[in-house]
């Protein structure tokens, strides 16, 4: 006979106590713990069940075969991509999807387009009324084949969805669904895991593909606790700046497919448009023989984006110099201010320096060190560098310029947008890419060991 006891279960992080504190010893949130009711049943090592049907792994038929594409290429690259086994690219029946990103940033709205392009679709809103989602609809041009029902209940959703039998099922969003089988308010820890676990039951057993809609926390996690991401197939990140136009799709799991796919949007009045050629946008309204312009190859996913790195420097007003970075970590750049004063004898300490990488897109990799700290020179010495030059290389602390990844891949994207010279780590392995593609792309490779012999070939 099953027992009831009491639990405290962290609404941060989902741990569990016997009694009641003020602070959770897990991840230190103040406040966060909600008793609730569990059902407990006593072990039974002999079974009780029944023997369930087993088959070959080989015998089953492979779901590859029957991916649903979203007719969004951007999305099918990242759900996908080239490293689909069946040459598909899409959705797979029968999986489970969770897509995040902060509020505002466009969610619901790349959702309701992948609906609108797709047949036998049920929408389920615990957030906004038909009225609302149809505005919505209607302003992305689609949405006449969607079936949708404003609805919490996480028992109503899965019988309406066992009595439609649709293809896809979207959620928006996850956090407002609760179910009777558990005590609590919608989007505590216990009811997101029993929410999230009674529609993975459903999509595996229906071969329906589940699309959720999650919420983020101020941290730019997926409000509710680690096992959410877990029990899902496929975890989606819509990243950018929300004043901003570009969104990144980033993949951040993905059991179908390689999570090194990104995709790239511009947000507009009809809603998200793909981004097939993101660099010529990135760069194009870059303002000529500007000092503290440098371009940037980066990497985002497998593909290279030019992005353009600006830096501004004043004389500071204070004793202390103010450092502020938009899109580029703000303790890499006063690493590199430092190497800068230190190694290369620029006088920075009585300098304010602002970054920004144009776009609203985020740099992460340690290979932008070389095109920051050279925009951070031109600005100082007020000497412009050549519009047609793109910089990358790692900076050690020591001044040194450590070698890159996806060298062929920066320098092909930089001579396809039409640049001719390229400042780039010296190579020390066994085969130089860098003259390799010298000779194959037409660009005047310039490679350096140091920050210092960097500034002294280009400033």
């Amino acid at each position: 006979m099953s027992k009831t006891k009491k639990t405290f279960v962290c609404q941060e992080c989902g741990a569990n106590y016997l009694r009641w504190m003020g602070k959770c010893e897990s991840c230190g949130s103040w406040n966060s713990l909600v008793e609730e009711l569990l059902a407990t049943n006593p072990r039974n090592f002999s079974g009780g069940g029944y023997v369930v049907d087993v088959k070959k792994i080989s015998e089953v038929s492979s779901a590859e075969k029957n991916r649903i594409s979203t007719k969004i290429n951007e999305l099918d690259r990242v759900l996908g991509g080239e490293f689909s086994n069946s040459g598909q690219r899409g959705i797979v029946p029968g999986s489970l999807i969770l897509v995040g990103g902060d509020p505002g940033i466009g969610k619901s709205t790349l959702v309701l387009q992948v609906a609108s392009k797709i047949e036998n679709v049920l929408y389920f809103s615990g957030e906004e009324s038909d009225r609302q989602v149809q505005m919505r609809a209607k302003r992305l041009g689609g949405g006449d084949n969607i079936l949708f029902a404003s609805e919490t209940n996480i028992e109503n959703i899965i019988s309406t969805i066992n009595s439609k039998n649709p293809a896809v099922v979207v959620i928006d969003s996850i956090q407002t669904m609760y179910s009777n089988d558990i005590q609590g308010v919608a989007g505590n820890v216990s009811q997101l895991s029993l929410c999230t676990s009674k529609l993975m039951y459903v999509a595996k057993d229906k071969h329906v593909a589940i699309i959720l809609i999650g919420h983020v926390t101020k941290e730019g996690n997926i409000a509710g606790p680690r096992v959410l991401e877990h029990l899902v197939d496929v975890v989606l990140y819509l990243e950018g700046d929300r004043f901003g136009s570009f969104r990144i799709l980033r993949g951040v799991k993905n059991r179908f497919g390689s999570t090194n796919e990104v995709g790239i949007f511009e947000m507009t009045s009809g809603g998200l448009i793909e981004v097939e050629n993101p660099s010529e946008i990135m760069i194009g309204e870059r303002a000529h023989k500007s000092p503290g312009s440098v371009i940037f190859p980066a990497i985002e996913g497998t593909r290279p984006l030019l992005t353009e790195v600006q830096a501004l420097s004043s004389a500071t007003s204070f004793g202390y110099p103010k450092r502020t970075s938009s899109g580029f970590d703000l303790n890499r750049l006063q690493l590199l201010a430092a190497v800068l004063q230190k190694r290369c004898g620029l006088n920075l300490s009585v300098q304010d320096i602002y970054l920004n990488v144009a776009g609203g897109i985020k740099i992460t990799e340690p290979a932008a060190d070389l095109a920051v700290a050279m925009a951070i020179a031109s600005i100082f010495k007020n000497k412009e560098i050549k519009d047609d030059t793109v910089i990358f290389g790692e900076i050690g602390l020591a001044g040194e310029v450590r070698s890159v990844n996806n060298v062929d891949k920066r320098l092909t994207e930089a001579s396809k947008m039409g640049f001719k010279t390229a400042l780039v780590p010296k190579s020390k392995g066994k085969t130089n890419d860098s003259n390799q593609n010298k000779k194959n792309l037409g660009i005047n490779i310039i490679e350096v060991v140091s920050v210092k012999e960097a500034l002294d070939k280009l400033l």
